[in-house]
């Protein structure tokens, strides 16, 4: 009864009104307070019930104020997140619609010309249409990358394939992904944390970790979908602190495992590669499902 007493109280009554409302019932207090000492008179029940009343309002407007800042971090961290994905997102569309319209008009432009240029200028056209075609491609590549707009259609499991694919296609790296379970029923902030984990990690492996080969792993467990990343690459020292000591894509990732609860390890040193390992637990309505037999594909 106190629990639904509670939350009748915090979804009807704001913190504006009850500051009027405390308000109000200082000032009745104060005014019968003074017309009861004016008259010599015994204090009266009413003016006891006011005082409790008011008690009781600032006590549990207090209990509120102290349990919004006890969860206020968490709270922003989860915001910061979602209007991080949302600006992706934002890009991605700008991206995609706007300045890929705009290049493929001008390639179009470009061919148009091309067709129509003396001889002594058609390879400067053809060098004009290739620059433009490589750098549609390009901006395409990106707003894929920002907005991975397969996940909901294709899953967590095919979205990775493509990326990696994709992203690794005109590089000498060998890479496997290893899933032999169904991803079915993945709730899309871990299908989402996944890719982007994953993302973070090949781009930096890519930039700094000069390596030859790259398995990524994903498994079902009965504790939550584990994600595995390693590479034979030169490695690094990995950060107490990566926010604080400028590894900012190690950064985002403890970001993203800390918004669902997970867990995250990095095994790393100079010369001996990189193991990136997460687990992601199953929300309470998706344990049921994580929870059933297995089955192979």
């Amino acid at each position: 009864m106190y629990a639904s007493l509670k939350s009748l109280l915090a979804k009807s009554i704001s913190r504006s009104q009850a500051r009027r409302i405390i308000l109000a019932l200082c000032l009745c207090s104060l005014l019968i307070s003074l017309w009861a000492y004016s008259r010599s008179a015994p204090v009266p029940l009413a003016l006891l019930l006011l005082n409790l009343s008011t008690l009781s309002i600032v006590a549990l407007q207090q209990w509120s104020s102290r349990k919004s800042i006890k969860f206020q971090p968490q709270e922003l961290a989860d915001r910061l997140l979602q209007v991080q994905e949302n600006e992706r997102h934002r890009l991605s569309r700008e991206l995609h619609d706007d300045i890929g319209q705009l290049l493929t008009a001008a390639k179009l432009q470009s061919e148009w010309l091309q067709r129509r240029m003396p001889q002594e200028l058609q390879d400067q056209c053809t060098v004009l249409c290739n620059t433009l075609s490589e750098t549609l491609a390009k901006v395409r590549d990106v707003s894929a990358i920002l907005n991975p707009r397969q996940l909901a259609s294709l899953g967590l499991e095919a979205s990775l394939r493509a990326h990696l694919l994709k992203t690794l296609e005109n590089t000498p790296i060998h890479w496997s992904l290893e899933c032999q379970q169904r991803l079915t029923g993945i709730p899309e902030e871990m299908a989402v944390a996944a890719f982007r984990i994953t993302q973070e990690a090949v781009t930096n492996m890519l930039r700094h970790a000069q390596a030859r080969n790259l398995r990524v792993r994903l498994q079902r467990l009965p504790e939550g979908l584990s994600l595995s990343i390693c590479d034979d690459g030169q490695g690094f020292s990995p950060a107490s602190n990566p926010g604080l000591e400028g590894q900012r894509g190690m950064a985002g990732m403890a970001e993203r495992i800390d918004q669902l609860g997970g867990t995250l390890a990095v095994l790393s040193q100079p010369g001996c590669g990189t193991r990136i390992d997460a687990l992601f637990p199953w929300a309470p309505r998706a344990l049921e499902r994580a929870s059933a037999p297995k089955v192979l594909e």
